[in-house]
Formats: C-alpha cells, sequence, structure tokens
C-alpha cells in the first residue's frame, strides 16, 4: 500500500497546488461579483481552506506513511480519509450535473479522470482502514 500512498499524496500536492489558478481559470472576478460580499468570500476562503486541507493531506501521506499504515491513529486517519473521499467520489456522481461536462471534451475528461481518482483513493484508504 506504501506506493499507493506515494501515489495518492502526489496527486494530492499537484491538486492542492491547482487551485491556485481556479479564480482565473474559473472567471472568478466577474463571476463572484454577482454574489453578496458574504458569499463572494466565502466561496474565496473555503477554496483556499479546501486546497490547504488537499496539500496537507498529501504532504501527510508522503511523509508518515509508515506510521499511516502501521499505528492505530494512522489507521484513523485513513478512515476519515476513506469517508471523506467516498463521500466526495458520490457527489461527483449525484451532486454536479451532467450538464456541466456532457458534449464537451476536456470537461468529460477531467470529469472521468477525477471520478476514477475519488474511487481509487476511496478504495485505497477503505482497504487500509479495515485491515
Amino acid at each position: 500500500m506504501e506506493i499507493h500512498f506515494y501515489i495518492i499524496g502526489s496527486l494530492l500536492v499537484l491538486l492542492a497546488i491547482v487551485h491556485i489558478i481556479f479564480p482565473k481559470y474559473f472567471n472568478w472576478k466577474e463571476e463572484l461579483e454577482k454574489l453578496s460580499l458574504m458569499n463572494h468570500q466565502m466561496m474565496k476562503v473555503h477554496t483556499f481552506f479546501i486546497g490547504l486541507t488537499v496539500f496537507l493531506m498529501g504532504i501527510l501521506l508522503l511523509t508518515s506513511t509508515r506510521d499511516l499504515l502501521t499505528t492505530q491513529l494512522g489507521k484513523t486517519i485513513i478512515l476519515g480519509f476513506a469517508i471523506f473521499w467516498t463521500i466526495r467520489f458520490f457527489m461527483q456522481l449525484f451532486v454536479y450535473s451532467s450538464q456541466l461536462w456532457k458534449g464537451k471534451l476536456f470537461e468529460t475528461v477531467v470529469h472521468i479522470f477525477f471520478t476514477f481518482l475519488w474511487l481509487y483513493m476511496s478504495i485505497v484508504f477503505g482497504i487500509v482502514s479495515m485491515n
């Protein structure tokens, strides 16, 4: 499982870094202007903290793999990761509208990639937390 933790950890660090381009890519300057100040700022703050959380998860997986796999505290943390990413997987399937990606090549590829990434992480963390 160590190799899976290194793969997932690397992907999570990369995903966290990609959060930096979200405001420009998703045209937040114009899009968020339509929101109230509270919603505008909450969107930015929540995105920052999601990126930070994903980054820290990745760093934890890269730096503490042995402890996560062999200690009770590690197994408890991994159970939390399993729950977190399994919920994220179901959100991908049942919350995001298919109108966001259907008929759009890039968006469809991204949707499929992340669906499988969330599933992969759910399975890996689920297996580790049960052993």
